[in-house]
C-alpha cells in the first residue's frame, strides 16, 4: 500500500510539475543519520551506561537466586515440611521479583531509546524541511523507504543533513 501511494504521489508530482519547473529529488538514509549523528551517539552511550547498571543489578539478583536454589536443594531433605515450604515460597517470590525487574529494565531501555529517537527525528525532520526549501528540492525521500528502488549518489543528502543535525545538537548545548 505504501509503495502504491508513494508511486502515485511521485507520478502526480512529476506530471504536475513537468511543465512548470525542474523536479529536484533527493534522499536521506535516516537510519545512518540516526546512528552517526552526535545526538545518536550520545543517546547510544547513555543507553549503554544504563544497560551496564541494569546488568550489574541483574547479576547480583541472579547470584542471590542461585544461592537460594542451591541452599534449598542441599537443605531440602533435612528441613521439616514447613521450613522447606517457606524456603520454596521465598525462592519463588524472589524469582518473580527478578523476572519483573528484568522485564521492567527492558521496557525502560526501550522507552528511553524511543524517546531519544523521537527527539532526534523531530530535529532532523525540521532540518530536512529547511534544507529542502533552501535548496529547491521538490521531494526528499527516506533511502530505506520501500518505494526507493534506485537513486544516484548525487541525490544523497545524508551527509549534508547529518552535518546540520550535529550543528543543531551542538547549538542546543
Amino acid at each position: 500500500m505504501k509503495k502504491f501511494v508513494l508511486s502515485a504521489l511521485m507520478v502526480m508530482i512529476c506530471s504536475s510539475l513537468g511543465w512548470a519547473a525542474e523536479v529536484k529529488i533527493g534522499y536521506i538514509d535516516m537510519q545512518r543519520a540516526l546512528n552517526l549523528s552526535e545526538a545518536g551517539l550520545q543517546a547510544k552511550n547513555q543507553l549503554q551506561e544504563r544497560l551496564k547498571a541494569y546488568q550489574i543489578q541483574i547479576n547480583v539478583k541472579q547470584e542471590e537466586l542461585q544461592k537460594l536454589k542451591t541452599d534449598l536443594e542441599k537443605q531440602g531433605m533435612t528441613l521439616n515440611e514447613a521450613a522447606r515450604a517457606a524456603k520454596e515460597k521465598d525462592y519463588q517470590q524472589k524469582l518473580k521479583d527478578f523476572q519483573r525487574f528484568t522485564k521492567d529494565a527492558e521496557e525502560d531501555l526501550q522507552a528511553r531509546d524511543g524517546e531519544f529517537t523521537k527527539k532526534i527525528l523531530e530535529t532532523l525532520e525540521k532540518l530536512i524541511n529547511e534544507y529542502g526549501k533552501k535548496n529547491g528540492f521538490t521531494v526528499i525521500l527516506d533511502a530505506r523507504g520501500s518505494a526507493l528502488l534506485y537513486a544516484d549518489q548525487s541525490a544523497d543528502l545524508t551527509d549534508a543533513l547529518l552535518k546540520a543535525l550535529n550543528e543543531a545538537t551542538k547549538a542546543k548545548k
